[in-house]
């Protein structure tokens, strides 16, 4: 039996410490609009708190250690898989938040959760699954941050979902600015609270950062080959580039009185973006894999769909609905990881020795 404290309630206090601290950009946890299943409150814990609590125990963010950012399962160290990088963009985005007077908790929940639904191998997994959806009339096709909902939704805590606050649950879904989405000052954008406006831009400084660094390690370009038009505006080394672009930020939102960046720190996140599509995303090297993940993944798709032996030796059971065991196998197939997807896809895909051995 868990030991019950009835009178404790330090969360009054922690509401009451929000009206005093945050700014008037700052989203008060009072104010949320609550969670699909209303629950008791915590007695020592704000609802935003609760919501990243959940999310870092989750299954699915322990599994985002072993999904690929850019470079797929490097053998060294030092590169960033998908955990890392959430774990940069949720510094970066708290880092700006509090010093706007904002809500960290809702920033650190709507960042921590943000990639929960991307697929095994980047985006050219998401490619592969985007693909084998709109071919199998499963909607729109597959979007990262829609699965990401649809974890915390649906998926996590064995099918019954986190039960996550509206306002982390909608960060998530509008996390993603896509790279066609040159327009970094969001002061438009009315339809999502600051933070999670802060989420998205710190998603995107984190990624231009750290995958240029990583690009320089593997040696894809030198430090180089970088734009000096760049260099001048956000320095040589990884936490200058944060720095500058973080205060600029700040100081720019704070003397518009919106939340803005400056022209130059505009056009030099953007540029440093297209220098990565042009130099590393789609560089020979970089790509050399996309055929054998589109075969990987492509197979294991199919084998799950069409063997019903095979789907419940490892998903458990056997969905009759057509369209709904299309959905249930894309569900297990994102949420693998790289290794995993890659013992699977030998497992079900290779030939295998004959087991007795000659005398």
């Amino acid at each position: 039996m868990p030991m019950m404290y009835p009178d404790l309630n330090l969360t009054e206090q922690l509401l009451d410490r929000e009206e005093a601290t945050l700014s008037k950009w700052g989203y008060r946890s009072r104010d949320s609009k609550g969670r699909k299943y209303p629950e008791l409150p915590c007695p020592v814990r704000t609802p935003f708190q609760r919501d990243r609590d959940r999310i870092i125990h989750s299954k699915s963010f322990r599994r985002l250690k072993h999904k690929t950012q850019v470079f797929l399962a490097p053998t060294g160290d030092h590169f960033r898989t998908r955990l890392t990088h959430t774990l940069e963009v949720t510094q970066i985005a708290r880092g700006i938040g509090r010093a706007l007077g904002l809500n960290e908790d809702l920033i650190e929940a709507i960042a921590l959760g943000h990639d929960l639904g991307h697929t095994p191998f980047g985006h050219a997994g998401e490619k592969v699954l985007d693909i084998w959806c709109k071919k199998n009339g499963l909607g729109s096709g597959f979007q990262h941050h829609i699965q990401s909902v649809r974890v915390v939704e649906k998926l996590e805590n064995d099918g019954k979902g986190l039960n996550l606050t509206f306002e982390v649950i909608e960060g998530i879904r509008k996390h993603t600015k896509g790279p066609g989405d040159y327009n970094l000052s969001l002061d438009t954008d009315d339809s999502l609270h600051m933070e999670g406006r802060i989420v998205k831009i710190a998603d995107r400084m984190a990624y231009v950062n750290h995958d240029l660094q990583d690009a320089v390690m593997v040696g894809l370009i030198t430090a180089d080959d970088i734009p000096l038009e760049f260099i001048k505006v956000v320095g040589t080394e990884s936490r200058e580039r944060i720095n500058a672009m973080v205060m600029d930020t700040i100081y720019t939102t704070l003397d518009k009185g919106r939340l803005a960046l400056s022209p130059v720190m505009e056009n030099t996140i953007n540029g440093l973006k297209d220098f990565l599509f042009e130099n590393v995303y789609n560089r020979t090297e970089v790509r050399s894999h996309d055929d054998s993940i589109h075969r990987c993944l492509t197979g294991l798709l199919d084998i799950f769909y069409s063997d019903r032996k095979v789907n419940e030796n490892y998903m458990v059971k056997w969905v009759e609905d057509d369209g709904e065991r299309k959905r249930h196998i894309v569900d297990y197939i994102a949420g693998m990881t790289d290794l995993y997807a890659i013992d699977v896809a030998q497992e079900l895909m290779l030939p295998t020795r004959w087991p007795i051995k000659m005398k």
